[in-house]
């Protein structure tokens, strides 16, 4: 039985330090809730949603948790810098039979991607801002999964 992975970038965020306490600006909010409102109409179900500990994550998956009816974990596992192999490590832990969708950052978003689908964790696609990627696996494993599809904002008429 197949399982499915949501990958997303948080939305714009503004600078500030520390790094963990930046926040979304204006247009990072006009994002995510562009993002939110089109994971709601794609009817998953209930699923799980673990966003970074960091507050432009966090305020990323809000109107995701709100729109779909879940609540919101947070993993410090999930940070900018962190290892994509242990993320990939951790997913192969999670329970099965529930999508998952993780909000974190770049570099580890395309990172992470990138090894799952390709086997490589230094590829993967860039992400912009909120963009948000589908991906679909037996086991998450390296190369293992294949890339279902890649939305962004722009891809949306907000």
């Amino acid at each position: 039985m197949s399982e499915r992975l949501w990958i997303m970038r948080h939305g714009e965020a503004g600078p500030g330090s520390p790094d963990s306490a930046r926040e979304l600006t204006p247009r990072g909010r006009r994002e995510v809730a562009a993002m939110a409102e089109w994971l709601k109409a794609r009817g998953i179900g209930p699923c799980r949603l673990v966003a970074s500990p960091y507050r432009r994550a966090r305020q990323s998956a809000e109107p995701i948790a709100a729109g779909l009816g879940v609540a919101l974990e947070t993993h410090d596992g999930i940070t900018p810098d962190d290892d994509p192999r242990a993320v990939a490590d951790w997913l192969l832990h999670q329970a099965e039979g529930r999508p998952l969708v993780l909000v974190s950052h770049m570099p580890l978003v395309g990172a992470l991607t990138g090894l799952l689908v390709e086997g490589r964790g230094g590829a993967g696609p860039g992400f912009p801002t909120a963009g948000l990627a589908e991906l679909e696996a037996e086991a998450w494993a390296a190369g293992c999964a294949r890339l279902r599809g890649f939305v962004t904002p722009a891809d949306l008429t907000v």
